[in-house]
């Protein structure tokens, strides 16, 4: 069972969104709330709370603020919020402060569904129309910057990560095959080994922890230990920020 919050200032959305998601038999909506102050509030009262599905733009505190705050109280509680196209931005503050990811507001109901089944399991959910303008606002400050490529002449010396070869693909999927080639090698260049990389692009693609381990025939916790390894070497704080870290080198 996931337990959801619903934080957004129109309670026209917000009962809209409780009738419609209590109808799953997954999702028990366990409290709403008219900004991010009074969501996090709700979590300090002890209402226990796997998700919350949190507007970006709202009084009092937003989105990008209500998330920044519950990621510090309560790490463990997946934040995923609510948006539009012109929200790129606010989606940017929100992701560094450490939401899973985020929906946009005209979507069908069963993709909202899907979208918070996917983040209670460990993935993300960043759509690719709006990817590339993210990991521009996403990049990492020049102190990090420095120090990544201090560490690349010693990653390179250990050897970057051969290219795939695509063999009888149609040019899309060849195209694909080696931009996809092309980012790993890059990745090699900051001291990830193969495995590491393919982590990464698998991540990317929002798999969780657990689907990584079935594609690549590991186990859970294996997956784990390389998780947090790439997390060390590429100096970022979580799965989303891996995610976007890739898609910026493709």
């Amino acid at each position: 069972m996931i337990r959801l919050i619903i934080a957004d200032d129109d309670i026209f959305i917000r009962e809209s969104l409780h009738i419609m998601l209590g109808m799953d038999p997954e999702i028990e909506v366990v409290g709403s709330a008219g900004n991010g102050e009074e969501a996090l509030q709700l979590l300090e009262q002890g209402i226990a709370a796997d998700l919350v599905l949190m507007d970006i733009r709202m009084p009092v505190c937003d989105g990008v603020e209500g998330t920044r705050q519950i990621k510090s109280r309560f790490p463990h509680v997946r934040v995923l919020v609510l948006t539009t196209f012109d929200d790129d931005e606010f989606i940017a503050e929100a992701i560094r402060g450490g939401a899973s990811g985020y929906l946009l507001k005209n979507i069908p109901p069963d993709r909202i569904i899907k979208g918070i089944k996917t983040v209670h399991e460990g993935s993300m959910l960043i759509h690719p129309d709006i990817a590339a303008k993210l990991a521009g606002l996403l990049a990492p400050p020049a102190s990090q910057k420095a120090r990544m490529a201090a560490q690349a002449p010693h990653a390179a010396a250990a050897g970057a990560v051969p290219a795939v070869q695509a063999v009888s693909a149609p040019a899309s999927e060849a195209s694909e095959a080696r931009h996809a080639a092309d980012a790993r090698a890059r990745l090699a260049e900051y001291g990830l080994t193969p495995s590491e990389c393919q982590v990464v692009g698998l991540i990317a693609e929002g798999l969780s922890n657990r689907e990584i381990a079935g594609r690549l025939y590991l186990s859970e916790g294996t997956v784990k230990n390389y998780v947090t390894e790439i997390l060390s070497k590429l100096s970022l704080r979580d799965r989303t920020q891996i995610a976007i870290f890739y898609l910026r080198r493709r």
